[in-house]
């Protein structure tokens, strides 16, 4: 299945129904009255989160959602029937945007939680409403309200408890699947993942959810390689973990590379705890890895972890700096609910 994080929909709440103008008119019933009924009410866009979903994917083939009109009254005394209320389901994450893709209409942050989005219009009046002493036989009903109408932009940002950030080809995804049952695309050229991911991590009894998101390159906030407009789904972690690959060139470049990119993202990103871990360790002499750890610990200006995603070396000691960052009670409520999941195992 594609996975989709952002959707432009149109939606329109359901017109009022309009009143009805009537009078009895019976055998031996002189003066019968008015009778008009009123107008039903329009059907509401109520936007809801499901469980079980983790992308837009179905507003891809449908961009337009419109609801129930109400029905209109009608003589003896009949009122409209309501419209039926129309309800998009999205993911928990999900970000409600005007059209003009910054004014922030309402953020989703639990499962069942329900936002009405554009009420549906009131219904008329039917004649039999105006009748009073004075006026025992009006001849006017109001019609409906019209519904409410726009357009939309519907943002997914995944709800994790910590984040891996890092260059192409870093072991991102290597160190996901060696740590979680996800299971990424892995192979040995850039670009591997072009879609975030997520895993349920297990480490010393504790459960937490980790993101994997496509590597950042210089310039990616100008939209070179992938760009960096996947960095929204880490910006709800709590603690970002920073691989860098030892066997690229200079690990120091390579690491304000990617802080230099975060910075230009915004979403406070830098502002977030992060630990940096010099990756796949296993792949470099001892002595290359002793220079690429001190330009590392001078650029990050603290000491990097080493790990190693293929053979498991450090990777305990990394996932239990993650747990005492996020603490007792992670983000994500998918990490207390997750299902049974293998346990890491060095």
């Amino acid at each position: 299945m594609k996975f989709l994080d952002e959707a432009k929909v149109y939606i329109r709440s359901g017109d009022g129904g309009n009143g009805c103008v009537a009078f009895r008119r019976e055998k031996f019933i002189e003066f019968g009255g008015p009778s008009g009924g009123n107008g039903g009410r329009g059907g509401n866009v109520i936007v809801e989160v499901a469980d079980g979903l983790n992308t837009l994917i179905d507003y891809r083939y449908q961009q337009h959602f419109k609801a129930q009109k109400g029905e209109n009254g009608q003589g003896s005394d009949r009122h409209g029937a309501n419209g039926k209320n129309i309800v998009l389901k999205v993911p928990v994450g999900t970000q409600i945007f005007d059209e003009d893709r910054e004014t922030l209409i309402h953020d989703f942050t639990k499962v069942g939680e329900k936002f009405v989005l554009a009420e549906g219009g009131n219904g008329g009046f039917g004649n039999a409403h105006f009748k009073s002493s004075t006026n025992r036989a009006p001849r006017n009903a109001n019609p409906g309200q019209a519904g409410e109408e726009r357009w939309i932009w519907l943002r997914l940002k995944l709800i994790a408890d910590a984040g891996l950030v890092g260059m192409p080809n870093a072991g991102k995804s290597t160190f996901l699947s060696k740590v979680s049952a996800a299971r990424p695309k892995i192979a040995d050229y850039p670009f591997t993942t072009l879609h975030p991911q997520l895993g349920v991590v297990n480490a010393d009894g504790r459960e937490f959810v980790l993101a994997d998101i496509p590597g950042l390159i210089e310039g990616a906030h100008e939209g070179t390689g992938l760009g960096d407009r996947f960095l929204g789904h880490v910006e709800r972690c709590r603690v970002l973990l920073h691989l860098i690959d030892a066997t690229c060139e200079h690990a120091g470049k390579a690491y304000k590379t990617v802080r230099k990119e975060l910075d230009a993202y915004g979403g406070l990103l830098t502002d977030k705890i992060e630990i940096v871990a010099l990756n796949k360790i296993d792949a470099v002499e001892p002595d290359e890895l002793k220079k690429q750890k001190d330009r590392l610990k001078r650029a990050a200006k603290k000491t990097p972890m080493l790990v190693s995603g293929a053979t498991g070396q450090g990777v305990k000691e990394a996932l239990r700096a993650l747990v005492d960052v996020i603490g007792e009670a992670p983000v994500s409520a998918k990490a207390k609910s997750a299902a049974e999941t293998e346990p890491w195992s060095a």
